[in-house]
């Protein structure tokens, strides 16, 4: 048996997975996620905020507290699409690793969406494949196709929070904003329909907070309830109508629906509006929220890798 702590440090949020693996079994320990915004600015600067980096490397400071007490054996720290993206990154991965005392990682576009779908799709044996994995996160979003395996994949940078900077910065929304950003986002799909086929899968399944957020929002949900989150099927129209929704409230009415987590409140409506032109570009009918994905991913590749030892 293995414990495994995993890290996973996006544009907006960073996240914590500390489970126990077995051969194929599975049995999560403790899940903590913070929204730290470590991305901010990136999209225009190029470089991060010192003061999004302090907030990133306290919760960093907090998540080591809480793997030291749990006696972890192995950890992976990944790094996504504004890491990738910030030129001064080398001051957040400095403080990282004095932190932990491991290497984090800066992981490429088509390792995150191989770790996306290694999580999301690990488990599911009544579902038809092919999978089509879609992960909207801060900065980017991966698409990834596959049966078992990952067959196609591709990343684009059309995140919640990148969406955001770029277009649609009030609440409610100017329209002529959104249409923008949907020029935008619709740009980036097409790119990634180059290299992945998205109308050839049987199951569209939908990860990270703007999906479980939209499928909260879907299911009626009084506060966030991610077990009932979890495998629910999201109906194309009602994705539609949740995003145009979110696209006509003010900050104070988003932030006072109870399944709202805070840090998403200003980046909801873009997000929203990424998942309803995947929807509109795959032809899916509806999506499968999971509320297991890159972080499950990170988790498995831990087990596998200690597996592999002579």
């Amino acid at each position: 048996m293995s414990r495994v702590a995993a890290i996973d440090c996006g544009t907006n949020s960073i996240r914590l997975l500390i489970a126990d693996i077995n051969g194929e079994n599975f049995q999560e320990l403790a899940r903590e996620m913070e929204i730290v915004r470590l991305g901010q600015g990136v999209d225009s600067t190029g470089k991060f905020d010192p003061e999004a980096i302090e907030r990133t490397l306290s919760t960093t400071r907090k998540y080591a507290e809480i793997i030291a007490s749990k006696g972890v054996e192995k950890i992976r720290f990944c790094a996504t699409s504004a890491t990738r993206d910030a030129k001064n990154r080398e001051l957040f991965v400095d403080g990282v690793r004095e932190i932990l005392g491991i290497e984090p990682e800066v992981i490429s576009g088509s390792e995150e969406a191989e770790l996306s779908f290694i999580g999301a799709t690990k488990g599911l044996t009544h579902t038809e494949k092919p999978f089509l994995v879609v992960d909207i996160g801060g900065g980017s979003t991966e698409f990834v196709l596959g049966n078992s395996e990952v067959e196609f994949a591709k990343s684009v940078d059309i995140g919640c929070v990148r969406m955001s900077e770029r277009h649609l910065k009030k609440a409610p929304q100017d329209p002529l904003a959104i249409q923008h950003a949907i020029i935008d986002i619709d740009l980036a799909i097409t790119e990634a329909a180059y290299t992945v086929p998205l109308k050839a899968a049987k199951t569209l399944i939908a990860v990270a907070g703007t999906a479980t957020t939209v499928a909260a929002a879907a299911l009626g949900l009084s506060e966030y309830d991610r077990h009932a989150i979890h495998l629910s099927r999201i109906p194309a129209t009602k994705v539609f109508e949740i995003a145009q929704m979110f696209s006509l409230m003010s900050r104070e009415e988003i932030a006072a629906l109870g399944y709202m987590h805070p840090g998403r409140v200003d980046v909801i409506a873009a997000g929203s509006l990424v998942l309803s032109r995947i929807m509109i570009a795959t032809g899916a009918n509806e999506f499968m929220a999971s509320e297991s994905d890159i972080l499950d991913g990170m988790g498995w590749s831990l087990s596998r890798a200690e597996s592999d030892k002579p």
